[in-house]
């Protein structure tokens, strides 16, 4: 439990950093820290539940372009939060480079406090 709740708020604090750094990507006017606790949420069970799923059924492609297409299937992942959240993403385009950003933010984060986000 300790562990998921550390995924969670590293989530949430990777998002709100993209957020600040990255105009694609941003929470609407007004968001409240509920908005961004429910978008680290829908992130974190996102990339558990359907981002699997993506890169399964587009295996094939991805070993063509030898794992480049995971950026694709990133930025979907990235857009379908937006659809369910209160995060707001610009287009396709917003949501790759939105995706790529969150990727290095959150491992950086990984590095930081990776000793009490791994389950053990």
């Amino acid at each position: 439990m300790r562990n998921f709740l550390i995924r969670w708020i590293l989530n949430t604090l990777a998002l709100w950093v993209v957020a600040q750094l990255y105009g694609g990507v941003n929470f609407a006017p007004g968001s409240t820290l509920a908005d961004y606790l429910v978008a680290g949420l829908v992130l974190g069970l996102a990339n558990a539940l359907v981002r699997p799923l993506l890169l399964l059924f587009t295996l094939p492609l991805n070993l063509l372009t030898l794992g480049l297409f995971t950026l694709v299937v990133n930025a979907l992942v990235l857009l379908l939060v937006a659809q369910a959240t209160a995060l707001e993403v610009v287009g396709f385009a917003g949501a790759f480079w939105g995706a790529l950003l969150l990727s290095i933010v959150s491992w950086v984060l990984d590095v930081v406090f990776g000793d009490g986000a791994k389950v053990e």
